[in-house]
């Protein structure tokens, strides 16, 4: 199992087993902290009580390394997996989960109380599966590391299938297999001696959706400036805290804001000019890496590109399925293989501006729902039920009369296209929550059971709103029209971040 994900830690491995019980923790390395046999997993505790399997970073694990209680700690050596190991020594499981700031999915085997425990980090940046399988209980990294076990049951859920026909991804906690999930970010699972097969249920450490009432019954007080120096001040510590590293670190520049301001902070904290890498396609509509070009010489990076062929990103096609082991249909999964491709020929470690989008509502997608939220509250509920019908019958029917008026060659004209759409977004007119005309925004058909007969819509935080946060709607800027500013500021001021302070 351990040799399947080789790719994930190809610099060494280890398993340990355990005498007295029915256990085995397999760990694949990749070296970044700690390079020395000091930071080798499977790692055990001082006190020989626990056994620790850990992928991921814990970035603030320096500043753990001093509270009370951890500092007189026997350490061996200086990787944050024994940080992780001393905290759960003073403070149990539970409190020191929470105290972990970065990315992570962990294995942590108790061997006095006999239990296994499995935790992920808050947004879920490193993947965990699990699941039971007969009489054994399975996890890791990979999927392909969960079919090596002789006890695996490859059954595909029909229901997961059906998502991903609908939206293009397996949400989580399910999997395309039936007997396999995914922790959800934020969760623990505590696996008991006598636990019983399917017993025991995921309990959260972290609640996204608490944080967000929480902001919203507490809103910031302060001024616009104020705002934006404490931004200022977190993203440059979030920026300097991932890039304590034994090994030299870089970073994917796209040139947008996200990535542009990601290597900003890296550049003015950085002894010497940061490696970047970005992708370019001779397609000039998808073309960006003349923008992350551009960036690159205002910063004064050390820049590295590749343009790719049509014939280069189908030679990827191939090897997807082998990649993510379950269906995933964005299409940005190939220019992402390719420029960490690029990446890895020099570096171990490169930092991104994912997330950036979600985090800030940047995407238009986010004001326009909001947007169509508002027209739907101002309409009649009795106007709203007739709409939805009207709008999903005009679709079809035009959708039809276009396809049976298509062109000599059998194409349709490109306008067409959005007399299919009508259909998709007539349910937004039954919508009672603003989150359902995002996810109808999502759909790439209207119900799960259209192409997979039996499957039923599975609870997701897309559609279910127990995930929901109850905070009140507000219209979002359109953050578009200060995009040019923002522009400016990034190529003619000596400093972004002085600039933007």
């Amino acid at each position: 199992m351990a040799d399947t994900i080789v790719h994930r830690g190809p610099d060494a491995g280890g398993v340990w087993v355990d005498s007295l019980f029915p256990l085995a923790l397999g760990h694949r390395r990749l070296s970044i902290i700690d390079l020395s046999a000091a930071g080798a997993q499977p790692m055990v505790s001082a006190s020989g009580r626990y056994v620790l399997s850990f992928n991921g970073e814990v970035y603030n694990f320096s500043r753990l390394r001093q509270e009370p209680g951890l500092s007189s700690y026997a350490f061996q050596g200086h990787s944050d997996t024994e940080v992780i190991l001393a905290a759960v020594q003073h403070l149990g499981v539970e409190k020191a989960v929470r105290k972990l700031e970065g990315m992570f999915a962990l294995a942590l085997w108790d061997r006095e109380q006999r239990c296994l425990w499995l935790a992920r980090d808050r947004a879920g940046k490193k993947p965990l599966y699990y699941g039971w399988c007969g009489n054994s209980f399975l996890f890791g990294s990979e999927l392909k590391a969960l079919r090596q076990h002789p006890d695996f049951e490859g059954d595909l859920d029909r229901d997961a299938l059906g998502q991903y026909m609908q939206y293009g991804w397996v949400s989580q906690p399910y999997s395309i297999y039936k007997q396999v999930r995914k922790l959800p970010p934020g969760n623990l699972l505590k696996i008991a001696q006598d636990c019983p097969p399917r017993g025991a249920q995921p309990t959260p450490f972290w609640s996204a959706r608490e944080v967000a009432e929480r902001g919203d019954k507490e809103p910031f007080t302060g001024s616009y400036e104020n705002a934006i120096e404490q931004l200022d001040e977190v993203l440059k510590q979030a920026v300097k805290d991932r890039m304590v590293s034994d090994v030299e670190l870089g970073a994917l520049l796209s040139g947008g804001i996200d990535s542009s301001m990601v290597v900003a902070l890296m550049q003015q904290q950085a002894q010497r000019p940061v490696k970047t890498f970005s992708i370019g396609f001779w397609e000039e509509q998808y073309n960006e890496a003349e923008y992350a070009a551009a960036v690159a010489r205002h910063l004064q990076t050390e820049h590295h590109e590749i343009y790719v062929t049509p014939d280069q990103a189908l030679d990827v096609v191939e090897h997807l399925p082998h990649i993510y082991d379950e269906p995933f249909a964005d299409s940005s999964q190939i220019p992402t293989y390719l420029v960490c491709k690029l990446a890895g020929e020099q570096l171990k470690v490169v930092l991104t501006g994912d997330g950036g989008d979600e985090q800030m509502a940047g995407y238009r997608r986010y004001k326009n729902c909001l947007k169509h939220w508002e027209g739907v509250q101002s309409m009649p509920r009795v106007a709203r039920s007739m709409a939805g019908p009207i709008t999903a019958a005009l679709g079809t029917g035009s959708w039809h009369w276009a396809k049976n008026h298509s062109r000599a060659d059998g194409t349709v004209a490109p306008w067409t296209r959005k007399l299919a759409k009508m259909s998709q977004r007539s349910c937004n007119w039954a919508a009672t929550w603003p989150q359902q005309i995002l996810a109808n925004k999502f759909n790439r058909c209207l119900a799960v059971d259209q192409f997979v007969p039996g499957a039923v819509d599975p609870a997701t935080p897309l559609s279910d709103p127990s995930y929901w946060a109850a905070v009140k709607t507000r219209y979002l800027p359109c953050f578009t029209t200060i995009t040019p500013a923002i522009w400016r500021t990034i190529f003619w001021s000596r400093s972004i971040v002085r600039a933007w302070q």
